[in-house]
């Protein structure tokens, strides 16, 4: 089969599917909505066309299926379910005929943009494009309903559309979507209609099952990995195991002539082998030793790490935070507490380890990848590749775990410049451990403390000083850091909301040869265990219960006291627990959501640790779909206590020493919580984001419920390196 005929095959799968059941919106059927829409399983063609197009982004089919295309990435957060229910809250169409599939980056360009920015990164999917999915609804109903307002001859106020029909109440005539579309596609409107306040929602809000599990349950879903494409070869590639180090030499002779072996290609800092099936790629690589230069950064390892970011926080930092004169006010203080916190280097670790098929021709290169920033890596494509915007097509697909790795194009490139250097479709395959040490991290980072209470215990100052790598940095993009100062480094942690009149916060932006980037939460992923720990610090010397040292400096924010509150009634915060269990508290706020976390568990006085349970509340202003935000929190969970227990990165002789689930485990059914999430919304303006906030506060709320327990406060991360061992006289 050659590509003309499997771009065909793919047109007629589109048209053919969305002719059978398209997407669709059913506001007066809202019983059945949790099983109403479906999403395309194979990644779009190369043009992102369809017939029956009302515009760029909605197809209705002459049988009233509809088809909603999703600018962004689906990779297990919910948005593409989200956002399609934007667009049919205000469409008013039969959500039993929706479906949806990924919008073309290729089209996008083709198209001035039309689908603006693609990127499913920082929790912002709904809270960016909420209100333009709406308007894009909306103004397709109104195109709708002027359609039927010249076919039958009446004024369009006399229309209302609902259910996929536009009817006339005076005359009780009727007409469908599907037969509409032609005649709506024709008209422009002069401005956008209005979109409904959130009081008047009827779909959003609605607990919806997403419309993306079907396919994964029943295998149809399409992943990068899952790509096959007419006369497909495959790349097994190893990198230089000291990140930055370049390929000096390799000698091919030991698989000169192996079975199904077609090529070696070298790289500037990698060596890949070409072959017939990925399982000789893999065999053939194994029996090469690649010569590397890897300079000074091969002689470092994880104690001199640890040595120079404790030693930066002797010296002063960029000023990220001043207010009043925390210096002088610890110095007055009553009751002053000063403490070191610790954290190491993270891996995404991924279940899909990245992948990506190339195809390049000379006028054209076609990728087919699982990517969180479907547009962004079309633009780095073009630049690397030297080919023009319209030239590059790169083919989304679902995404087996992303939290901020699949933002990069680490794998496209290689899988390009293999393709390139064959002249064959290649499909390019990061085993685990290639895949574990050749990650970008979330960065290592070392902060210290101090505070000052007055008599009665209120905290009158609050200082800190925090070394961490800069992923502006290490990204490529430094005009983000401004005087010595990014957000991410300071993310929940100089913009806490604590009345605390004087405080003073530090930033040293400090990188080594380690590649960082965005984890999954981002700086609040380590912030949160750093301040809520401290403040847990703070409330024990002062002689506070936790939750109501909180409360008496959290008064101005009715956000953060409603997830406070909540938290406290439906953890059953006070009520007496057996020996050796306890409870822990943390409350912050990243991606404009509130998110509070409360942890128990149980802890043997021989240290051996087990979380039992785990209660959320959140404010994220708005739910879209509240079923999401459970299974974000729940997920969240999962992710982050992973991290708090067994999360760690090492360097030896400047490479990274974990390869795969035996060195960097992963949380287990049998060791996972009971997990309750509740809503805490206080609407407004708020729409915050809910796929990344709910790992922020876990590893902070396990950690002072081991003190709870134990009276041992923990300080550096995992836990597993940690001694949790205690009599039950030091029980708290």
């Amino acid at each position: 089969m050659d590509g003309n005929i499997a771009l065909s095959r793919r047109r007629f799968l589109v048209t053919g599917v969305t002719a059978t059941g398209g997407l669709a919106v059913g506001l007066s059927a809202l019983p059945q909505l949790g099983d109403a829409a479906t999403v395309s399983a194979t990644p779009w063609d190369d043009d992102g066309v369809a017939p029956h197009e009302l515009d760029a982004w909605i197809a209705i089919e002459p049988d009233d299926s509809v088809l909603i295309r999703y600018q962004r990435a689906e990779m297990g957060q919910g948005s593409m379910t989200a956002l399609v229910m934007c667009v049919a809250e205000e469409l008013q169409c039969d959500w039993s005929k929706v479906r949806t599939e990924y919008a073309s980056a290729n089209r996008s360009v083709r198209e001035n943009n039309v689908y603006g920015n693609q990127a499913s990164v920082g929790s912002r999917t709904v809270r960016e494009s909420h209100g333009l999915m709406q308007q894009i609804g909306a103004n397709a109903r109104e195109r709708l309903i002027q359609a039927a307002a010249s076919r039958l001859q009446v004024p369009a106020g006399e229309l209302t559309a609902a259910n996929s029909v536009v009817t006339h109440a005076k005359s009780g005539k009727t007409l469908r979507y599907g037969e509409l579309v032609g005649d709506a596609a024709k008209i422009k409107l002069n401005k956008d209609v209005a979109i409904k306040p959130p009081e008047q929602y009827t779909l959003i809000g609605q607990p919806m099952k997403r419309v993306d599990v079907p396919a994964k349950v029943d295998g149809s879903a399409k992943y990068g990995i899952d790509t096959r494409v007419p006369d497909m070869v495959y790349a097994a590639v190893l990198a230089c195991p000291v990140p930055g180090g370049k390929l000096a030499n390799v000698d091919e002779a030991p698989i000169s002539g192996a079975r199904g072996v077609i090529k070696v290609v070298k790289l500037p800092n990698a060596v890949a082998v070409v072959a017939d099936s990925y399982w000789r790629a893999r065999q053939a690589l194994a029996k090469l030793q690649p010569e590397w230069n890897t300079g000074a950064d091969g002689n470092t390892d994880s104690a001199q790490f640890n040595a120079e970011y404790r030693a930066a926080l002797d010296k002063p930092g960029a000023v990220a935070r001043n207010d009043g004169d925390a210096g002088k006010a610890i110095a007055g203080a009553a009751i002053k507490l000063e403490a070191i916190y610790e954290v190491p280097y993270l891996a995404h670790a991924t279940m899909e380890p990245l992948n990506a098929t190339a195809h390049w021709q000379a006028d054209r290169l076609d990728l087919w990848v699982g990517t969180q920033m479907a547009n962004n890596t079309l633009k780095a494509l073009v630049g690397i590749m030297r080919m023009k915007p319209e030239q590059v097509h790169v083919h989304n697909a679902f995404l087996g775990g992303g939290f901020g790795r699949r933002g990069g194009v680490d794998e496209g490139v290689q899988a390009a410049f293999v393709s390139k250097a064959v002249g064959k479709p290649v499909k390019l395959i990061w085993s685990r451990e290639e895949d574990m040490r050749h990650d970008r991290y979330r960065p290592q980072a070392a902060i210290r403390f101090a505070a000052g209470l007055d008599p009665q215990g209120k905290p009158v100052a609050l200082s800190a000083r925090v070394a961490v790598g800069s992923l502006f940095r290490s990204n490529n993009m430094p005009q983000f850091v401004k005087n010595g100062v990014e957000g991410p480094a300071v993310d929940a942690l100089a913009t806490n909301p604590y009345d605390i009149a004087n405080q003073r916060f530090e930033v040293h932006l400090k990188n080594t040869h380690i590649p960082v980037s965005f984890w999954r939460s981002v700086g609040a992923s380590q912030n949160a265990f750093f301040l809520e720990s401290f403040v847990d610090e703070m409330a024990h010397a002062a002689g506070k219960d936790p939750v109501a040292f909180r409360r008496a400096l959290l008064g101005h924010r009715a956000d953060w006291m409603k997830v406070l509150d909540t938290l406290a009634v439906k953890s059953d915060w006070g009520k007496k627990l057996a020996a050796g269990k306890g409870r822990g508290i943390a409350i912050t706020e990243c991606f404009g959501s509130v998110v509070g976390c409360v942890a128990e568990i149980d802890l043997t006085p021989q240290g051996k640790l087990k979380v039992e349970r785990v209660v959320y509340a959140a404010d994220s202003g708005h739910a879209v779909n509240p079923l999401t935000i459970q299974e974000q929190m729940e997920g969240g969970t999962i992710f982050g206590l992973t991290a708090a227990l067994y999360g760690k990165i090492t360097v030896k002789n400047g490479a990274i020493e974990q390869g795969n689930f035996d060195s960097y485990q992963m949380v287990r059914l049998a060791q996972a919580p009971k997990t309750e999430v509740h809503l805490a919304l206080t609407g407004g303006k708020k729409w915050g984001g809910v796929g990344e906030p709910g790992t922020a506060p876990i590893a902070p709320a396990v950690a002072n419920a081991i003190f709870a327990v134990s009276g041992k406060r923990v300080r550096s991360l995992p836990l597993m390196d940690q001694d949790l061992s205690y009599t039950r006289t030091a029980s708290l």
